[in-house]
């Protein structure tokens, strides 16, 4: 069956394909993209390419459709993934650490994320923050309050 999107390269977009592929410094998925627009220019079948190239001739077929209807560029690389900018910044995580460190408020035996989301939000670090946010966080150190060797005093 011959392919709904047919690939038709200019001169200078297969010479761009091609010094991807031979240097080999893009990521992996970059240089497979590469290879198979170079393929699809030779009138190959999407399953001929995906034989040779050792993906699914759904990816063939993907990646030969955002070229044609998206150009190259949105063809090669990886389009933006879902997901929420950051809620924190470096230092506001250093600070939310070093409150996690200190001392519970009176009238608690320890810190609780929910306990330290109140207090991230009273101490101005963000308008609002979830406990699951703190939990992040905290889980990207390597300190536990409750330990001996991670240097942070049981009180």
């Amino acid at each position: 069956m011959p392919a709904k999107y047919i690939v038709d390269l200019k001169p200078e977009e297969r010479e761009r394909l091609f010094d991807i592929v031979r240097r080999g410094k893009s990521s992996a998925r970059k240089i497979t993209r590469a290879r198979i627009l170079m393929k699809a220019s030779e009138r190959l079948t999407d399953e001929q390419i995906a034989d040779s190239l050792n993906v699914g001739s759904a990816t063939v077929g993907r990646v030969r459709q955002r070229f044609v209807q998206q150009g190259l560029e949105n063809a090669l690389n990886d389009r933006a993934r879902p997901g929420g900018r950051r809620k924190f910044t470096g230092k506001q995580e250093a600070h939310l650490i070093a409150v996690a460190c200190s001392n519970a408020p009176e009238g608690h035996a320890r810190w609780s994320l929910r306990l330290l989301a109140g207090k991230v939000v009273e101490l101005g670090l963000t308008e609002t923050c979830s406990h699951e946010a703190i939990r992040k966080v905290l889980k990207k150190t390597r300190s536990s309050p409750g330990s001996g060797r991670s240097g942070v005093s049981q009180k």
